[in-house]
């Protein structure tokens, strides 16, 4: 590696690094977002007299992504290793909020 582009790596780095920030920012909101919706859904639940526990919706949505992975050149099984947490937590969300 030559002096010249020992000096850029870090510059680049920093970027690269700043990139990553502001999307780990935009995936919290995203969460954030399905949280909110994941809420109205449980609400939603409860007026039809429903169980908040749907697995078999839910392995649907995990089914889907890992689709979604798979189309976008990503690691299914790791993309549903993210999703399972993600539907437990909405599930969590739409339990605690019982009025």
């Amino acid at each position: 590696m030559s002096p010249s582009s020992r000096a850029t790596v870090p510059t680049e780095l920093a970027m690269l690094r700043d990139e990553l920030g502001a999307l780990d920012a935009e995936i919290v909101g995203l969460l954030r977002r399905r949280a909110d919706i994941a809420r109205r859904v449980g609400r939603a639940k409860r007026a039809a007299s429903l169980a908040t526990l749907d697995p078999r919706r839910e392995a649907q949505v995990v089914a889907s992504a890992a689709k979604l992975a798979r189309q976008a050149g990503l690691a299914e099984e790791a993309v549903r290793d993210i999703f399972w947490p993600i539907m437990a937590m909405c599930r969590r969300i739409q339990q605690e909020d019982v009025p």
